[in-house]
């Protein structure tokens, strides 16, 4: 069937993951309402153990909040020193992991205009993502997305995250569309190729050397995407040789 529409990932796809969304994040302002004498080595050390162990319990779940993963992120860091952390500096801890993520994840520099000429083309175009509704609405705005999408879908909202598969029926549900004439746009092998793989759409691997994708450690899928890209702006040849075409 022809292609119709196009299903991006956010992180990585739309949005580049840089070392500087570390600088905006929540545990600065943790460390500085905790009395933790030790030196930065082992504060470090901590919370990379912290995040590791609570990443490789979320990343096997079909669903959760990103809110709930960083909840029990900053619980068990407190916990290694001793520390039973407060609620209210939990919620702190998310609104400026919230913050930073608004302030230093960039969008790639090519993707207003790609999807700008796609929605021109006809497209159908909508962003699936592994995020809560306080993450996504205020990127859409911020970005002014919401012109050039025709909708949008958060594992919140479908209660469901890739790669499982409901997530994608829900999207292909308000979309309309079959799922033969979808693209899938995402970064991770795990979540978006074998995602949508596993339900029948076609994906589009768009690669950045040296970049892990989140929450996919420990993951043993694997899957070979249908299409590989590096920029975003390589979707329009790339369709356009396709659209067209019974395939």
């Amino acid at each position: 069937m022809k292609i119709k529409g196009v299903f991006f990932d956010l992180g990585g796809t739309l949005f580049r993951y840089t070392s500087n969304l570390r600088k905006g994040g929540g545990l600065k302002h943790l460390l500085s309402q905790l009395d933790i004498d030790v030196s930065s080595k082992e504060i470090i050390n901590a919370w990379l153990k912290s995040s590791k162990e609570v990443s490789l319990l979320f990343g096997k779940k079909n669903y959760f909040l990103h809110k709930d993963l960083f909840r029990e992120m900053v619980i068990s860091f407190g916990n290694s020193f001793g520390y039973t952390v407060q609620e209210t500096l939990i919620e702190q801890f998310h609104q400026n992991q919230l913050k930073g993520l608004l302030q230093h994840m960039p969008i790639r520099d090519d993707c207003i205009s790609t999807l700008k000429e796609l929605k021109q083309k006809g497209l159908y175009l909508s962003i699936v993502s592994n995020i809560d509704d306080d993450y996504l609405e205020p990127i859409v705005k911020k970005y002014a997305l919401d012109q050039l999408m025709d909708d949008w879908s958060s594992s919140e909202e479908a209660q469901s995250c890739k790669p499982d598969p409901h997530i994608f029926h829900f999207a292909l549900k308000k979309s309309g569309l079959h799922k033969e004439e979808i693209l899938f746009v995402g970064d991770s092998l795990e979540h978006d190729v074998a995602g949508s793989h596993a339900v029948g759409i076609r994906s589009v691997h768009i690669v950045e050397e040296g970049v892990e994708t989140p929450l996919t450690h420990g993951l043993k899928i694997i899957a070979e995407p249908t299409y590989r890209i590096t920029e975003l702006g390589e979707l329009i040849p790339l369709i356009e040789s396709k659209i067209h075409e019974n395939i």
